[in-house]
């Protein structure tokens, strides 16, 4: 008997087209490097392998909706009360994302008001701990803030658990490697 393609398997199917856009055309297209760069003896991250990664994961997300059915879940229509959840889930990234652009050049501005040298965030943006003030406090806010809808309640466990899984991306993506900056970082 065929399947019925619902909602589910219409996303999934557009996840997997995204990931596969986002794998072989735009990353190839728009990195100076391969996944992984070898110049003189010294191994490095390239610039291609953050968003493959990232493409592989929505291509797994992609499969799993397409391939698992969820017992007609997904024929259910469109309601108000989910066009308010997405709203307020758009409006967290915005904050979150800005919060985590602006945070520290603000510290630096905030640091130049109280002493008598002229800081500049672009120079700072690789020391500690100015490369981690945007990282943390825009990482904890998306973090935070997705439990809490979630959730329907924001807890000091939840602000914990956002600060220890931020404090365990910098362990796994900062600390191992001299020259990965954490975002936004890159681009200020």
């Amino acid at each position: 008997m065929p399947r019925k393609v619902n909602r589910d398997t219409l996303l999934g199917l557009l996840c997997i087209g995204f990931s596969l856009l986002l794998v072989l055309v735009w990353v190839p297209l728009d990195t100076d490097t391969g996944l992984i760069e070898k110049v003189r003896r010294h191994t490095s991250i390239g610039d291609a392998l953050a968003p493959s990664v990232a493409g592989l994961f929505i291509l797994c997300g992609g499969a799993m909706l397409t391939l698992v059915d969820r017992d007609g879940a997904s024929g259910q229509a469109v309601t108000l009360r989910n066009l308010a959840y997405l709203a307020r889930l758009i409006a967290l990234l915005i904050v979150a994302t800005s919060l985590m652009r602006w945070s520290g050049p603000l510290a630096v501005a905030i640091a130049n008001g109280f002493s008598d040298s002229d800081l500049s965030y672009r120079l700072l943006r690789d020391t500690a701990p100015w490369k981690y003030v945007g990282f943390v406090i825009g990482g904890m806010v998306l973090v935070a803030g997705l439990i809490a809808m979630i959730e329907g309640r924001l807890r000091v466990r939840t602000l914990l658990i956002a600060l220890l899984a931020v404090l365990a991306m910098i362990a796994l993506y900062d600390l191992p490697f001299d020259d990965l900056l954490l975002p936004p970082n890159g681009d200020v």
